[in-house]
């Protein structure tokens, strides 16, 4: 069934793109702008200690790096007692592949990190196919440091700290998403520069982007409810009028 929606002529349609062609040219010119205030963020330097659990052993947060200045860190959703990972995050994990041979080369490591132990996270990556780095960080602290994990105490409390405001605890989970963005300098000192949280990374979700461009949009009832694990959809597509 097709949507019910305008047809016209091609002349009415050339002329509705380019008001829209407005609007996006001056999005785009937003989004240079706010990329520039992003940039021109004050640091803050990383005086607390944390030890990872990764592959090849424990590892520091500057060890993380891989010998590179920036560190880009997905706050990945897996819990130390879950059976399998956020299935928002797992989408959203999805189109990390075909940017680490970049941003590898462009001086920024691309890393995951969980409360998770080491050996659930793998197990989870096998069973995806991916090949990220990722990281547990349970029982370090980290992410709770980074206000995307919390424990059952705040979580009975009123209120926690996310997304840079204070949200009702009954809104929260133990584990939310979030990125964070690191700079190490020559001497190894560590900058948090960047985080962002919730709707903050959607950008990082090429499908959605291209989504935003097909006929029907995301063609959403709520917000992702579209969305499972990449080895859970049925075979037929979902339709939606």
């Amino acid at each position: 069934m097709r949507p019910n929606h305008a047809v016209v002529s091609p002349e009415e349609w050339l002329k509705a793109r380019k008001s829209l062609l407005a609007l996006e040219k001056e999005h785009t010119r937003l989004r240079d702008r706010i990329n520039a205030e992003r940039q021109a963020l004050p640091w803050v330097r990383m005086d607390k200690s944390y030890v990872f659990e990764t592959l090849a052993g424990p590892k520091t947060l500057p060890e993380l790096f891989g010998g590179r200045s920036q560190l880009v860190v997905y706050h990945f959703m897996l819990g130390a007692d879950w059976e399998a990972g956020c299935p928002s995050c797992s989408f959203l994990a999805d189109h990390f592949a075909g940017m680490l041979p970049h941003l590898n080369h462009h001086d920024v490591t691309l890393i995951a990190a969980s409360n998770a132990p080491l050996a659930k996270i793998e197990a989870y990556r096998k069973r995806m196919g991916w090949h990220f780095p990722w990281v547990s960080a349970e029982g370090n602290g980290f992410n709770s440091d980074f206000h995307v994990s919390f424990t059952p105490t705040e979580l009975a409390g009123d209120k926690v700290v996310y997304n840079f405001t204070e949200i009702d605890s009954n809104e929260a989970y133990e584990e939310l998403p979030g990125l964070s963005a690191f700079y190490k300098d020559e001497d190894g000192t560590v900058y948090h520069t960047y985080s962002t949280y919730a709707r903050g990374l959607e950008e990082l979700v090429g499908t959605f982007m291209l989504l935003d461009r097909a006929p029907k949009g995301r063609n959403e009832g709520t917000i992702m409810d579209f969305v499972r694990r990449h080895d859970e959809y049925e075979e037929a597509p979902r339709q939606r009028a």
